[in-house]
């Protein structure tokens, strides 16, 4: 036997599986990463070439051989294949799924790694002779119409992107009208990549702190090194972010920029693209399985110059890596929370230091995590303590509402504020975390609840849409018109969610346009970018929304911030709670005052002495934070000490809690007092989805002894009877306790 491919399959089995070469050939070249189709059970599957050896342990007549190889030469470089390797092993997960996740979907599903040509959008015989001024009623298609009345060869994606973010519905009507088509240019595919074309004048001037950070990055770019980029909102975290990719470019490297959403894209493509005449890419799940596929192969094939992702984006190979830049660093939305359990952050820093370049995170409130590698001397510290353009820093004002008379959650100081706002022609921004109506229907009569039938919690209020809705599993019915339990017709709801504070907004101020941003009202595609664009033309009055309106977006006009539920965040039993309050509290301030316009924040609160509060407002995000790791450090919580959580769940109450009592049981004599373990105990939320759930924390100084209890107790876990009855998993690292 003389040679034996140890393979790689997306099964939830932590093993490789050895198979043989094609009968009669000898594969030469083969690279860790390969994509082959291999015999397995009943069917074949798609696996991923992990080594190649001299010999199995298993009897050769037992081996059976591919079916075929689908790349002759890895999609994978040679340090692609090594972070998958380290993923793998870092965060216990098989190694066949972890494999799967660098690639799209189609690819894992066997598709040919081919570029297919790109289409363009032309116009047809009908739109050269229509006026754009017959489609008054319809200004962005007259506009699109009129641009390609002038171009004589159409537009790509990426031409379209630069002229506008929102491009995509006013095309499609276009076409739908007659009006324009997409046509597929023969050389599309094979075409080199466009001039990456740096304007000679930036826009922007840059002040001594961006010029300082830059210069020290620009040291670094033909090395591994870790920079932390800790920015006021409204510093110009996002022009170093451009003068750093001219620089990239210019060496005719590659730029990876990672968001935490997918909400932050078109706005950051559209900076990137006034900026640069480079191929761009974007990448995120709310495209198509063909633009995902196109995407990874241009960014692998080095045709694409710079790469937008959300999480998912961090294992597309690179062919000429040049920089990694994480946004909004310390956001929870970079780390997956279900199957493979990674953090798109740590991945990535991970990655630059196997490719050797550098990696720049950037935030206005850095995670703990980040502050204290800056301590320990892992990270290098970059700071723009000033607003760009000498804009001053909006200044905290709390509000006690003890024993005032609330209306839908406004207190009558606010609704002042917000009139005085309104007729000063300014913008207002009020910001409450919980979507829907109200959080609970009640009955009057009897005390009925709507709660969810599968999880322990209760149906939101879905007012517009006349349905209850559970947050967590999605389980969804009819809003009642009586009481199900005593028939009384007097059902009330309870508490406040942004549907129900817009509905009391345009009763407080009819003449005022309200527009409310939230998971609701952007779920179709294109709606969030269509809204911004409303707020920024200066229709919008007041903005409502979730925590989408804290991240990164530029409102230029919202000179008063109003934050409505402070209390509830303040009594979370999380430890990190403190922290994203503290977080959030700082990015949605930092939507106000941008340019010349000063700006106000409001916090509504019934704790007007929280330490929390009086901390961030007086010492602002780094002596809350300072205050934080010293907590942190007594009670030796991460980033002190290390951490991982042990999940089980179950359809009965019964068997997870058991599994982890037997799994604690041999955890205690192999820990040695080396791990400290923590449970097992109920999940905050002990039933989601019909089934129960319990954890069993571990923690240690030493990541080395935690990582080894880990690998032993899964080696261990087969001979558990309990173990087939219920679904475990492994978080390393988590940022939650769900």
């Amino acid at each position: 036997m003389s040679q034996v491919l140890r393979v790689a399959l997306p099964i939830p089995l932590r093993k490789t599986f050895d198979y043989l070469p094609p009968q009669g050939q000898v594969l030469r070249g083969l690279q860790p990463g390969a994509r082959l189709l291999v015999p397995f059970g009943c069917h074949s599957r798609v696996g991923y070439l992990s080594e190649i050896v001299d010999a199995s342990e298993l009897n050769p007549v037992r081996l059976k051989p591919i079916t075929a190889v689908l790349d002759e030469e890895s999609l994978l470089g040679t340090a692609d294949a090594q972070l998958l390797n380290w993923a793998a092993s870092y965060y216990h997960h098989p190694l066949g799924e972890v494999m799967a996740c660098a690639f799209p979907r189609l690819l894992r599903q066997g598709r040919k790694a081919e570029l297919l040509p790109e289409s363009h959008l032309t116009i047809t015989e009908a739109g050269k002779s229509l006026s754009p001024a017959t489609l008054k009623r319809a200004t962005r298609q007259a506009w699109l119409l009129e641009q390609l009345q002038k171009s004589t060869s159409g537009f790509s994606a990426a031409d379209l992107g630069v002229l506008s973010p929102f491009w995509n519905r006013t095309a499609r009507d276009l076409i739908r009208k007659g009006l324009a088509e997409l046509t597929v240019k023969p050389d599309s595919a094979t075409s080199p990549a466009s001039p990456r074309l740096i304007p000679a004048t930036f826009p922007f001037p840059l002040n001594n702190a961006q010029r300082q950070a830059i210069q020290a990055v620009e040291a670094s770019l033909d090395r591994y090194s870790t920079f932390l980029l800790e920015g006021v909102t409204g510093s110009g975290k996002t022009e170093v972010y451009l003068r750093l990719s001219q620089a990239v470019l210019e060496r005719d490297k590659q730029v990876m920029v990672l968001l935490p959403e997918i909400s932050l894209t078109p706005q950051l493509e559209q900076r990137f693209r006034e900026r640069f005449a480079a191929p761009i890419a974007v990448f995120h799940s709310r495209l198509t399985e063909t633009e995902r596929l196109s995407a990874w192969l241009r960014i692998q094939h080095g045709e694409t110059a710079i790469l937008l992702g959300t999480r998912s984006a961090v294992f597309i190979p690179m062919k000429r890596p040049g920089l990694i830049i994480i946004d909004e660093e310390h956001d929870a939305s970079f780390k997956q929370q279900e199957g493979f359990r990674f953090s798109a952050r740590d991945v990535a820093i991970k990655k630059a230091q196997y490719l050797g370049i550098p990696v720049v995170m950037g935030s206005a409130t850095p995670s703990l995590e980040s502050l204290a590698n800056i301590a320990r001397g892992r990270y290098r510290s970059l700071t723009l303590p000033d607003r760009a353009g000498g804009a001053a820093q909006p200044p905290f004002r709390l509000l006690d509402i003890r024993n005032q008379r609330l209306k839908e959650g406004l207190s009558p100081h606010l609704i002042s504020k917000i009139e005085s706002t309104l007729e000063h022609a300014e913008q207002v921004l009020l910001f409450l975390n919980r979507r829907g109506f109200a959080p609970t229907l009640i009955c009057h009569g009897c005390g009925w609840v709507a709660q969810c039938p599968r999880c322990d919690a209760r149906l939101v209020i879905h007012l517009r849409d006349q349905r209850l809705r559970c947050h967590y599993c999605a389980h969804e019915q009819a809003l009642p018109s009586g009481c199900p339990k005593c028939s009384a017709t007097d059902l009330r709801p309870l508490g406040l969610g942004t549907e129900r504070l817009e509905q009391a907004l345009v009763d407080l101020f009819p003449d005022t346009r309200v527009v409310r941003i939230d998971r609701d009202s952007t779920n179709r595609v294109g709606s969030l970018g269509r809204t911004l664009e409303q707020v920024h033309s200066g229709d919008v009055g007041i903005l409502l929304g979730t925590q989408m309106l804290a991240k990164g977006h530029h409102f230029p006009r919202v000179t008063l911030v109003g934050i409505l539920d402070v209390d509830a965040m303040l009594f979370a039993t999380d430890f990190r709670a403190g922290e994203r309050t503290s977080q959030l509290i700082v990015q949605v301030a930092g939507r106000a005052g941008r340019a010349e316009r000063p700006g106000t924040v409001v916090l509504q609160t019934r704790h007007p002495d929280h330490p929390l509060l009086r901390t961030l407002i007086e010492q602002g995000y780094p002596g809350f934070a300072t205050a934080a790791l010293a907590e942190r450090r007594l009670a030796a919580l991460p980033p002190i000490s290390h951490m991982a959580v042990w999940r089980a769940e179950a359809l009965d109450d019964d068997a997870p809690l058991r599994f982890l009592t037997d799994l604690r049981n041999i955890a205690a004599e192999l820990a040695l007092g080396k791990v400290l373990l923590l449970g097992p105990a109920p999940a905050p939320m002990l039933r989601q989805a019909g089934r129960y759930r319990y954890q069993l924390a571990f923690q240690s100084t030493e990541r080395k002894h935690l990582h080894a209890l880990i690998d032993d107790l899964e080696h261990r876990i087969p001979r558990l009877g309990l173990a087939k009855k219920v679904r475990w998993s492994v978080d390393i690292d988590p940022i939650d306790c769900y």
